[in-house]
């Protein structure tokens, strides 16, 4: 008979990586969707995620010192505010569209992603540092 000790069960180790893995792939189909503007009922909900995954995440990676609470708050409100400030951007310069809304957070969310790279300690700019 075997029994069960403390050790955690392999679902839950590996559930981190595999959900990160699945929301990347809905927050995709969800910006192809938008900016091939294809009909399909799970266009909204998709692109919806996607505008709030991807400057969140973007803004998350930029958060590494905080702790995982106040970074979740932290990232959230930063994508709510990226979002909010793309479509006032828009609005203001009347030049409102779905798709360009969606490829100017993927862009805004890319660069903000390169900009965590390039300043995390032990990065590519730390290593051209050293001596």
């Amino acid at each position: 008979m075997q029994t069960i000790g403390n050790k955690p069960s392999a679902v839950v180790t590996d559930s981190p990586p595999v959900l990160a893995g699945a929301a990347l792939a809905v927050s995709g189909v969800g910006a192809v969707l938008a900016l091939a503007d294809l009909a399909s009922p799970l266009r909204a909900p998709f692109t919806l995620f996607f505008l709030i995954v991807a400057p969140a995440c973007a803004v998350a990676a930029g958060l590494r010192g905080l702790e995982p609470l106040g970074r979740l708050v932290a990232s959230a409100a930063g994508a709510v505010a990226l979002n909010l400030l793309v479509a006032q951007a828009m609005l203001a310069t009347q030049t409102w569209s779905i798709r360009g809304g969606v490829a100017a957070i993927a862009g805004i969310s890319a660069l903000l992603f390169l900009l965590a790279l390039v300043r995390r300690p032990g990065g590519p700019t730390a290593r051209r540092q050293a001596p």
